[in-house]
């Protein structure tokens, strides 16, 4: 059944019908409900969708979910594709909006992210654990938020863990011709804090890259892990052979799973992972 549909959305024409649609549309959305458009700050960006899977308790896990794009794409509502996916291992899955170049340039999204986790951790946060989890310029937010304090401050001791697929963590002005971190230190972006020290504190993290990738490079998370271990950070790594940057995040589609075409066990690693030693808490 889910072959036929997917094959009859494939010969939509793509003004009708794009990949993302046809992603959202053949995923099952039984069993989890949507609360869509929870403001955390002013403005239609500043918004966030919260998906909370039937059976969900007090203690059950919140992923926030940052999308890629390039800082210059994306809205929460093309998202459920993956967001249904990891409610169904029993989180609840929030989804936040935030502002794109070139309304904003950095540290602008950053912001944006570390208002959304506030917002969370005092809202629908209280009391679960809570994990970041971004993919390619989402996995930039995410693990900035989770390794350099100066974005939440306090506020970052309350997270549980922090999970990047394909993130670009490092990157400097040859690798951001439009200038979007113009405003960073010698005009290198990093997601770690700039004095090592200051790495005390991050929670547990999960990198996954595919090695396939020549968007995002696989030592992007390899040399973020070596200095993660060097600072005693408990990270760990996944490497998927023949997997590339749109293929990571695709993997955790329900109708990708469904036909066996994921590529790598994306979302099983997410939930051995959230299974692993007991989280910290809000």
């Amino acid at each position: 059944m889910i072959s036929r549909r997917l094959l009859l959305a494939a010969a939509l024409p793509a003004a009708a019908c794009s990949p993302l649609d046809i992603a959202n549309g053949l995923t099952p959305g039984g069993g989890t409900a949507l609360r869509p458009g929870i403001p955390y700050a002013p403005g239609e960006r500043g918004r966030y969708d919260l998906y909370t899977p039937e059976g969900a308790g007090p203690a059950s896990p919140l992923i926030v979910f940052f999308y890629g794009g390039g800082w210059t794409s994306g809205a929460r509502g093309d998202y459920g594709f993956a967001a249904r996916p990891l409610a169904s291992l029993g989180a609840l899955v929030a989804v936040p909006d935030y502002r794109l170049f070139p309304e904003t340039r950095w540290p602008g999204f950053v912001e944006d992210g570390a208002a959304a986790v506030r917002a969370i951790l005092a809202g629908p946060g209280t009391g679960r654990p809570v994990f970041l989890m971004g993919h390619s310029a989402g996995a930039f937010i995410a693990l900035a938020l989770a390794l350099d304090p100066r974005w939440l401050g306090p506020a970052r001791e309350a997270l549980a863990g922090a999970i990047g697929l394909a993130g670009p963590y490092e990157f400097g002005p040859e690798d951001d011709p439009r200038g979007i971190f113009a405003g960073s230190p010698a005009r290198r972006a990093r997601a770690a804090p700039g004095s090592p020290e200051q790495l005390a504190g991050t929670p547990p993290l999960l990198l996954l890259q595919g090695e396939a990738d020549d968007t995002v490079r696989p030592a992007q998370a390899t040399r973020l892990a070596a200095l993660a271990r060097a600072h005693d950070v408990p990270v760990e790594t996944r490497l998927y052979p023949g997997l590339g940057h749109i293929g990571i995040v695709a993997a955790l589609a329900s109708p990708v799973r469904t036909l066996g075409l994921e590529g790598a066990p994306v979302l099983e690693d997410v939930r051995h992972w959230l299974q692993g030693p007991a989280p910290r808490r809000a």
